[in-house]
């Protein structure tokens, strides 16, 4: 990405956010596709290992993990299929010693974030600097140093990863504002959701219905509502639930009716 004012995700962009949000929430199946999307749009394999690698800092190593052996496997078959994928910039090697790589993330975060960030520790930091240590040496400086992909890109990935998640708005609201001070548009920002709607919320139904017959169909119906039918009112929900269950992808066992329930 570069500096544009637009108000549009490019295509790598959009690719970006849906590997994010499919890593975050295990939805492996979907996260291939994503992936396959992704190299087909132009997405290198550098740029799609680098999203990954940066992801586990913010939905865990298994996610990550899991994120990148799927992305062998899916390398693997192309390959065997006679693709070749562009390998892309390599990352840069992050040297230094702890102390200047704090320097270093600690000058990031002062970008991102627009405020000065060498005053005196505070909150969580304060209470355990380890954190604020890892944060700034770790994940500022050490994966945010290694290039390949912009500040925006990188903020896209974060920002999605930090939506798809439960429980996680201060700090979503946190990365919305540094997402926007290196460049991303409330319109671009707004797409990120927009592509939530379409493709992640969906999937997100499904699976949960699909492999988690415990779960009670008012529930999924209910946390689905919240999340893609806004502020409609429940009247609205059984012509769109209907419509939404002839959707290609509809599991045909699941019947519309039995949502409303």
């Amino acid at each position: 990405m570069n500096g544009q004012q637009n108000h549009e995700l490019n295509a790598n962009e959009k690719h970006v956010v849906l590997i994010a949000a499919f890593t975050a929430t295990g939805n492996l199946p979907q996260l291939k596709n994503a992936l396959n999307a992704g190299l087909n749009g132009g997405l290198t394999i550098n740029q799609i290992r680098e999203e990954l690698v940066q992801l586990y800092a913010y939905c865990g190593f298994p996610r990550s993990l899991n994120g990148i052996t799927t992305f062998m496997s899916l390398l693997e078959k192309r390959k065997s299929m006679g693709i070749q994928d562009a390998e892309g910039q390599a990352p840069t090697a992050v040297t230094g010693d702890n102390e200047s790589k704090y320097e270093a993330g600690r000058k990031t975060l002062e970008t991102l974030t627009g405020k000065p960030q060498n005053g005196p520790l505070t909150g969580a930091n304060a209470f355990a600097p380890g954190i604020d240590a890892f944060l700034k040496e770790h994940l500022f400086a050490d994966i945010f140093g290694r290039g390949v992909l912009t500040y925006q890109e990188r903020e896209l990935a974060t920002i999605t990863v930090l939506a798809s998640l439960p429980g996680l708005e201060a700090q979503l609201q946190a990365h919305l504002g540094m997402g926007m001070n290196v460049g991303l548009t409330e319109g671009q920002l707004e797409q990120v959701f927009a592509l939530f709607l379409q493709r992640y919320t969906y999937h997100r139904l499904l699976y949960t219905i699909t492999r988690n017959p415990q779960v009670p169909a008012g529930s999924c119906l209910w946390a689905f509502a919240l999340s893609y039918f806004g502020s409609d009112q429940p009247m609205h929900f059984p012509h769109k639930i209907e419509k939404f269950s002839h959707h290609p992808g509809y599991p045909p066992n699941i019947h519309a009716s039995s949502l409303l329930k």
